[in-house]
């Protein structure tokens, strides 16, 4: 068995929301990849075109702002699903542990309250005109092409570090022997699959209009999530690279957003 380093603080109530296997399997199949990957999200996408078909029944037609919303984050879905063998890398497979945390996150929290504004549509459509959907559109594409971009970079680095698209790149040689990368996406800020991964759910809140702030609790939810995962693995990577993790700051001293933090 392999076992979290986060859930072993001997507190047994954090140990039990944090998780203490890291991995649980039956056989080859594992749990936690699976929860990941689809009873959540694929729940979601449900639950939205149920949504759906309830504005019809009430409307008689859909709005621009629930075919988005259902393009939005079936789009969301669809690429992770497509890229499965990503999520290999990230911390909720290689760090935590199967715990409450990612359970109830997985099976719960993710259907139910992702899908928050297709059922705030079904009852409060802001009833957007084309301009104003078009503008939240672009915004969704290039917080789409941020994120796919910077992951897609790195997955293909990690995956043939000598392949004609990311050969060019420049990085830092580690002692552990593992290489960082300083340059293309990832030259512009450590995290910049966050803040791409953001600006997607900001523009699925913006569907929803301005009168409300209930359908931007994604959006403040999400910052404060990426924000609080940001400095864990901050630390957990000095504690990895030693020395090695200073000098990566200091190539690429931005966290979020290039120039600015």
């Amino acid at each position: 068995l392999l076992f979290a380093v986060g859930g072993d603080s001997g507190n047994p109530f954090y140990d039990f929301f944090m998780g203490r296997e890291l991995n649980p399997r039956w056989g080859s199949f594992d749990w936690k990849e699976f929860c990941e990957l689809r009873p959540g999200l694929i729940g979601w996408m449900i639950l939205n075109l149920a949504m759906m078909s309830k504005q019809y029944d009430r409307l008689g037609y859909v709005t621009g702002s629930m075919v988005l919303i259902n393009i939005f984050q079936g789009l969301y879905v669809w690429d992770a699903q497509y890229q499965e063998r990503a999520i290999l890398t990230t911390m909720d497979i290689t760090t935590d542990g199967f715990g409450y945390m990612l359970v109830f996150g997985d099976l719960a929290w993710v259907p139910f309250t992702y899908s928050l504004q297709a059922r705030y549509l079904v009852d409060h459509d802001p009833m957007l005109q084309w301009p104003a959907l078009a503008a939240i559109l672009g915004v969704n594409m290039i917080g789409y092409s941020i994120f796919r971009g910077a992951n897609g970079q790195k997955d293909q680095f990690r995956t043939d570090p000598n392949s004609p698209e990311v050969s060019h790149l420049t990085f830092l040689q580690t002692k552990r022997g593992t290489k960082l990368l300083t340059s293309g996406w990832w030259g512009m800020a450590r995290k910049i699959n966050y803040t791409g991964d953001w600006i997607m759910g900001l523009s699925w809140c913006m569907v929803c209009g301005f009168e409300s702030i209930v359908p931007y609790y994604y959006a403040i939810y999400f910052a404060i999530l990426l924000v609080h995962r940001s400095i864990r693995d901050d630390h957990m990577c000095q504690e990895k690279y030693g020395d090695d993790w200073g000098k990566y700051k200091a190539i690429v001293p931005y966290r979020f957003i290039p120039g600015i933090i």
